[in-house]
C-alpha cells in the first residue's frame, strides 16, 4: 500500500511538472516590430493597429504586435529588404513597391484597370482567394524575388481617385501638359504610353512637391487619406474615378523564420485576423471616404468631378500594351495575367451586369 501511495504521488507530481511547462510555453510571448508605409495619421495605419490589438487578443497575449509608421526604421521603399533579413519582423506596404526586383508584383496590389479587363476591388480580392491568385502570390515571393518573406494580403483599400488638381482637366490633351504624382512601377509606364508626364514618390512627399511647384498633379489612396495629408490645401479640384488603381490592396510582409517559430495555433491566429482586417478594411473605407468626401467639398471647397469619359477606353488600350510586352519579357508576369484574365472573363459580366444594379439606385436616389 505504501509503495502504491509513493507510486502515486511521483506520478501525480510528474503531471504536475508537465502542466507547468505546458504552461509556461503556453505563456512564451512572441514580440514583432511592423514598419508600415504610412504614417501614424493614415487611416490604415490606424487598420494596423486594430490588426495588432485583435492579434494579441486572440492569441491571448501570446503575440505582441508593435506597429509602426513609416519612416520609424526604414524609408517606404526599403520595407521589403529589411523584412527579408530581419532588420524588423513584418512590414506592412503594397506589392507594386516591389516591382524593381520583378515585374509581376504590380499585378497583385495594383493590377491597372483590373489588369485591364475591368475586374474591380471584390473581383481582385475573389481570384486572390478562389482563382489561384495566393498561391502565384507565394511564388512571386520564394521564386520571382527569392526572399525570406511570408505574404497576406489584407487591406482592400480601393479602388483609388484619378487624382488631385490645381485646375479641370477635360481630356488627355489637358493631361499632357501636367506632371502628374503616379504609383511607381508599371502604372508610371502605361501613364507614359499614353504621353502623360508620370513620376514617383512616398506619400508623405507628394504635398510639399506641390507646394513647391514640382509636380501639378497627384493620386494617392481616398478622400479619407487625402484629406489628411493635406492635398486640398493646395488642389481644389479632384477626381474620383482612377482606372490607374482600380483595385488596391495592402500587404502584410512577415519574416518566414519568425513566421515558421510560430506553433500552428498561432499561425492559425495571424490568418484569421488577416481574414478579418480584410472583411473591415471594405466598411472602414466606405464610412471613413463618404465622411472626407462630404468635409472637403462643404468645408474646403473641393470641386469633385467625373473623370473625362476618353480616359477609360485610353487607359485600358495602353494597360495591355504594357501588360503585353512586359509578359513576353517575364514568364512570371504572363504567368499571373494570363490567370487574371482569365478569371476576369468569367467574373466581370456577371459581377459588371449586377452591380449595375446599385449605380442605377444611386443616380435616382432622392438623396443624392
Amino acid at each position: 500500500m505504501l509503495k502504491l501511495s509513493r507510486r502515486l504521488m511521483v506520478a501525480v507530481s510528474a503531471l504536475a511538472l508537465t502542466g507547468f511547462a505546458t504552461l509556461g510555453q503556453a505563456q512564451q510571448v512572441t514580440r514583432m516590430k511592423i514598419q508600415t508605409a504610412v504614417p501614424t495619421a493614415s487611416i490604415y495605419f490606424d487598420l494596423m493597429k486594430r490588426f495588432g490589438d485583435r492579434v494579441d487578443k486572440m492569441s491571448n497575449g501570446r503575440i505582441k504586435m508593435e506597429i509602426l509608421p513609416d519612416g520609424a526604421v526604414v524609408n517606404a521603399f526599403e520595407i521589403l529588404d529589411a523584412v527579408d533579413k530581419g532588420v524588423v519582423d513584418g512590414g506592412f506596404a503594397w506589392t507594386h513597391y516591389w516591382s524593381g526586383k520583378n515585374s509581376a508584383a504590380a499585378l497583385f496590389s495594383n493590377p491597372a484597370a483590373g489588369a485591364g479587363t475591368g475586374m474591380d476591388q471584390l473581383s481582385h480580392m475573389a481570384w486572390l482567394m478562389h482563382g489561384g491568385g495566393n498561391a502565384l502570390y507565394e511564388k512571386l515571393f520564394t521564386e520571382g524575388m527569392k526572399l525570406n518573406i511570408k505574404p497576406f494580403m489584407m487591406q482592400p483599400m480601393g479602388p483609388d481617385p484619378f487624382g488631385w488638381f490645381k485646375a479641370p482637366i477635360n481630356s488627355i490633351a489637358d493631361m499632357k501638359k501636367l506632371k502628374y504624382r503616379s504609383p511607381p512601377g508599371l502604372t508610371g509606364e502605361i501613364f507614359k504610353e499614353m504621353g502623360i508626364n508620370a513620376v514617383a514618390m512616398p506619400g508623405g512627399e507628394i504635398v510639399p512637391a506641390a507646394q513647391r511647384g514640382v509636380i501639378d498633379a497627384a493620386e494617392w489612396i481616398g478622400p479619407a487619406d487625402d484629406m489628411i495629408l493635406g492635398f486640398h490645401n493646395v488642389f481644389k479640384h479632384y477626381y474620383l474615378q482612377g482606372l490607374h488603381q482600380s483595385t488596391d490592396v495592402g500587404e502584410l510582409l512577415l519574416n518566414r523564420n519568425t513566421w515558421n517559430r510560430l506553433p500552428a495555433d498561432l499561425k492559425a491566429v495571424v490568418e484569421g485576423a488577416v481574414m478579418a482586417t480584410i472583411a473591415e478594411t471594405y466598411t472602414f473605407n466606405v464610412q471613413r471616404n463618404a465622411l472626407a468626401l462630404e468635409k472637403l467639398q462643404k468645408d474646403h471647397k473641393v470641386t469633385v468631378h467625373d473623370t473625362p469619359k476618353e480616359f477609360f477606353a485610353a487607359f485600358m488600350k495602353a494597360t495591355n500594351v504594357v501588360y503585353d510586352r512586359e509578359a513576353n519579357r517575364n514568364p512570371l508576369f504572363k504567368e499571373v495575367l494570363t490567370s487574371q484574365r482569365e478569371f476576369g472573363k468569367l467574373v466581370v459580366p456577371y459581377w459588371t451586369k449586377i452591380n449595375g444594379l446599385y449605380y442605377n439606385l444611386g443616380v435616382d436616389s432622392p438623396n443624392k
